[in-house]
């Protein structure tokens, strides 16, 4: 019966989103980002000294949200 399955059906639908937006959450070194945009180092750190790439500087590292990343490419 629907009706009794619609409560999961609705939590699963939850912990997939939770789980959609940790994998878009995770942070990224500067290499990862040249992979994942196809740009070099330098073309990522000119973007991060502009402002137009958001970035945590950690331990001496470079480290950008992935989802940041993708709002950036996006544009």
């Amino acid at each position: 019966n629907y009706n009794e399955i619609a409560p999961i059906i609705e939590r699963l639908d939850n912990i997939q989103k939770k789980l959609d937006s940790k994998q878009t959450n995770k942070y990224l070194s500067i290499i990862q980002v040249a992979d994942l945009t196809s740009l070099s180092t330098s073309t990522i750190r000119r973007s991060v000294a502009r402002g137009h790439l958001k970035c945590s500087r950690r331990l001496g590292k470079l480290l950008f949200l992935e989802s940041d990343v993708r709002k950036w490419i996006d544009g």
